[in-house]
């Protein structure tokens, strides 16, 4: 099963994989190469709506330039939160006005957005958020609480945040989708998280009496559970066969570790192999089963996720058991007081730990199934009276 891409796709293969060779060197921090990648339209392929500076790509285009961007080594986009969660959102939930304030600033690669989801006490329980967001008198909504494991907050110009603005309200009741500037020096603080990887993308962020406006409130107040469901089904996608080029590429390496370690001649080692290399092909083929379609639709979203997280972790596991004792090593002298760097084998394994727990853990992910997609009872809370 694969696309059948026409003469006009494969011609715009061509012309991306130029346009990409001529561009990609690794010299622009990723906000410089965010506005490169505005600048020549690369941005909104798949937003299908004229006046916000995008191009208009069918969906194999959308497939082809996913592709060719992975192939190419071009550095990880820190605008693909805007391009590709709040940019439909707004689409589907938002006003005319809010789409022509924020869409084309997307577009242009000017303004990088961070999410504002995640807390403390509640992870893959999104329902469990206690942020709260308090409208005053002229019309303000003041936020007071803290996200956690808020990817790129250090880069970003705004944040999209599940407050609950209905005093006394509890689980999916009462929550309501705010669009929040981040240059609030005093009422938002980001603090980096440092990770076993050694590099800090994920932030805390407090807010202290944070503003947003009335007007950027998404799809009213009271309405969030709706808005933040739906964006989570636009996390999956065109997006999700460019990441199986990554996965490709990085298993690639695995299996090029294992022949030079001589790993590869055990049977069991082998045998993994080969089952990554099949696991991979079906992602791919529920991607573009799934493509073009309703997000949610069958519990779509949710499956995929389940298959990638746990293959990659198990790609981690099998990058540092092909190296044997070698995988402990570090690149540098530690011991001699160099900075902390990890190779890349040792950071697929470190990074790779997290993927069965961000972005809804399996655990989630498998009683949404249950209950939403094959009408299982629902899971029990607790037992009453006990404790």
């Amino acid at each position: 099963m694969d696309f059948g891409f026409s003469s006009g796709d494969e011609e715009f293969r061509r012309e991306a994989r130029a346009w990409l060779a001529g561009h990609v060197d690794g010299t622009l921090d990723r906000p410089t190469w965010e506005r490169t990648l505005g600048k020549a339209g690369w941005i909104g392929l798949s937003w299908g709506a004229e006046g916000y500076g995008n191009r208009r790509l069918c969906l194999t285009q959308q497939v082809v330039w996913a592709e060719e961007y992975a192939r190419s080594g071009a550095p990880a986009r820190s605008g693909h939160i805007g391009e590709n969660l709040l940019a439909p959102t707004l689409l589907a939930h938002g006003t005319e006005e809010q789409r022509g304030r924020f869409l084309p600033p997307v577009a242009a690669g000017e303004e990088l957005w961070c999410q504002g989801y995640s807390e403390p006490g509640a992870g893959s329980d999104l329902a469990g958020v206690t942020t709260r967001a308090e409208r005053d008198g002229d019309g303000t909504y003041r936020i007071t609480g803290q996200k956690i494991w808020t990817s790129l907050a250090h880069e970003a110009d705004w944040c999209f945040v599940l407050a609950r603005t209905e005093a006394g309200s509890r689980r999916h009741h009462g929550l309501t989708f705010l669009l929040v500037p981040m240059d609030q020096p005093g009422r938002i603080e980001v603090r980096p998280i440092r990770q076993l990887t050694g590099t800090s993308e994920f932030n805390e962020v407090f807010f202290d009496g944070a503003c947003a406006r009335a007007e950027h409130v998404v799809g009213g107040e009271g309405a969030g559970w709706g808005v933040a469901m739906s964006l989570l089904g636009f996390e999956r996608g065109v997006s999700t066969l460019a990441q199986q080029i990554g996965f490709a590429g990085e298993l690639g390496r695995v299996l090029r570790a294992a022949v030079d370690s001589g790993a590869v001649e055990d049977p069991v080692v082998r045998e993994r192999l080969v089952r990554q290399w099949a696991e991979l092909r079906v992602m791919r083929w529920n991607a573009l089963r799934t493509l073009g379609g309703s997000a949610e639709a069958g519990g779509a979203a949710n499956v995929a996720k389940l298959l990638w997280g746990g293959w990659h972790q198990r790609l981690g596991e099998l990058a540092v058991l092909v190296r044997g004792a070698a995988a402990g090593v570090g690149p540098v002298d530690w011991s001699a007081g160099a900075p902390y760097e990890l190779d890349a084998a040792q950071h697929l394994f470190m990074f790779s730990r997290a993927d069965t727990i961000y972005g809804g853990s399996d655990q989630i992910q498998r009683t949404i199934i249950a209950e939403r997609v094959l009408g299982l009872p629902r899971e029990s809370k607790g037992i009453k009276g006990v404790g």
